[in-house]
């Protein structure tokens, strides 16, 4: 695939049509179609001490990435702490990571690159791509990897921001539900006991805990009764 259309899909992501997981899956599909050399490609996340493969293209990606979760070190590991990239040109002639290395090599990979994503403050992540010849990935295939991983870094990024802030944005929508029935509650009782409105919410603070129920559907049971609808 031609990288600038890759670059493009990935800059024409409709945020409010996608979550993290579609995203995550369009990476590895686009990493794998756009970076010469590249046979497998996953997307490995990174929370506290919690790594798990987010986003793959093939049951082998998986299988090398969670054998570095379980030896707790390894190219995609080490590539998302520092936030770099890191190559294995040979599965067979690899010393940093020996024992992870021989088991990718009997595997079926000979070669791969991890690209360290910054994803946000709390979470690090990593564009694993892994090829099935020695060699597979030269200097134009990891410098077009590195940028893919910056448009990809981008997407992320972006999805991130959209989904925190739409989760802002339904707390506060139900924040205000959540006000407007139990004030509407409050003028019930004020209208039923001739009481002041602080008075008036005591008393639904002293039904929701008699009742063990939450305030609010205390008040919207009340709304509903005093207006003969069904209670929610």
């Amino acid at each position: 695939m031609d990288p600038n259309n890759a670059f493009a899909e990935l800059g024409s992501i409709k945020l409010a049509e996608v979550d993290l997981d579609a995203v995550l899956a369009k990476i590895a599909e686009l990493a794998k179609r756009t970076i010469p050399g590249a046979s497998e490609v996953s997307v490995t996340l990174i929370r506290g001490d919690d790594a798990h493969t987010a986003a793959f293209t093939g049951e082998l990606a998986v299988a090398l990435d969670e054998w570095q979760y379980e030896q707790g070190h390894g190219p995609c590991l080490d590539a998302s702490a520092a936030t770099e990239t890191l190559s294995v040109p040979d599965m067979s002639t690899e010393s940093r990571w020996p024992d992870w290395a021989k088991r990718a090599r009997e595997a079926g990979a000979s070669s791969s690159l991890s690209i360290g994503l910054p994803v946000q403050e709390k979470v690090a992540g990593a564009l694993n791509i892994y090829g099935t010849e020695p060699d597979a990935f030269d200097e134009e295939a990891m410098i077009l990897a590195q940028t893919f991983a910056g448009y990809a870094a981008v997407a992320l990024a972006n999805v991130h921001l959209y989904d925190t802030q739409a989760t802002l944005a339904r707390h506060m929508q139900a924040a205000m539900a959540n006000r407007a029935v139990i004030e509407q509650a409050k003028g019930i009782i004020m209208g039923e006991r001739r009481c002041t409105p602080e008075e008036a919410f005591a008393i639904l603070a002293k039904l929701s805990q008699d009742t063990n129920r939450k305030l609010r559907d205390v008040a919207s049971t009340l709304v509903a009764n005093a207006s003969g609808t069904p209670a929610p």
